[in-house]
């Protein structure tokens, strides 16, 4: 049986299990999400499950999105995502929300991390950088040598240093369910979630059982 939904990330809290210890958790808005399409392997080489979230005003879309809506009677919705899933148990046209999960069971939540442009090796990659005394003026945070002499006398495709950080599709794995409120549509599992506020997440039932 298919589970997952589509949400937006709220933030963080924390909340008290019984024995009066404080968990931190991560609050997600997800669902109610549409059952958009269901995808068969005699139909498309692959067995998935599309969900759409968000109602948003026709315009907003283009005329085919529309009418992939319009095909189930559907309203408008802002995101469309895919989850792969061997045995669906869903229909087109079915609404699904936060009473599929249940407190104590693990998911896996998938979004974009932070972005965070152009950064150096010792804040990407935690690079220690040159030694702070005897004479160092300008090399405290440089990656230092890379090339390593005569051989191979160049830098290996995929070695870590500066460049682009961030803004990355990530996957927290195996994180637990600890509140389920069906009545504003919140899900809160224990630990951090990739992404700022208001982000984009995809949550289904943990890969690693």
């Amino acid at each position: 049986m298919f589970k997952g939904l589509i949400g937006k990330k709220i933030g963080m809290t924390q909340i008290f299990d019984e024995n009066g210890a404080a968990v931190p958790v991560t609050l997600i808005e997800a669902g109610p999400c549409f059952v958009t399409q269901v995808r068969t392997p005699e139909n498309d080489g692959y067995s998935a499950v599309q969900l759409g979230f968000e109602e948003v005003k026709p315009k907003r879309l283009t005329g085919g999105s529309l009418g992939h809506l319009k095909k189930n009677n559907l309203p408008p919705l802002r995101f469309l995502r895919e989850f792969r899933a061997k045995e669906p148990g869903v229909s087109e046209g079915e609404k699904v929300s936060v009473e599929q999960f249940a407190i104590g069971e693990h998911v896996d939540v998938t979004g974009t991390s932070k972005g965070r442009g152009f950064q150096g090796g010792v804040k990407r990659y935690g690079f220690r950088g040159g030694p702070k005394t005897h004479g160092q003026s300008d090399r405290h945070r440089a990656p230092g040598s890379r090339g390593s002499g005569t051989t191979p006398g160049r830098v290996f495709k995929g070695s870590r240093g500066p460049g682009h950080m961030g803004n990355e599709r990530v996957t927290q794995s195996h994180l637990m369910v600890a509140l389920v409120d069906p009545e504003r549509n919140l899900i809160g599992v224990r630990g951090a979630v990739p992404g700022p506020r208001g982000g984009l997440v995809l949550i289904k039932e943990a890969r690693k059982k």
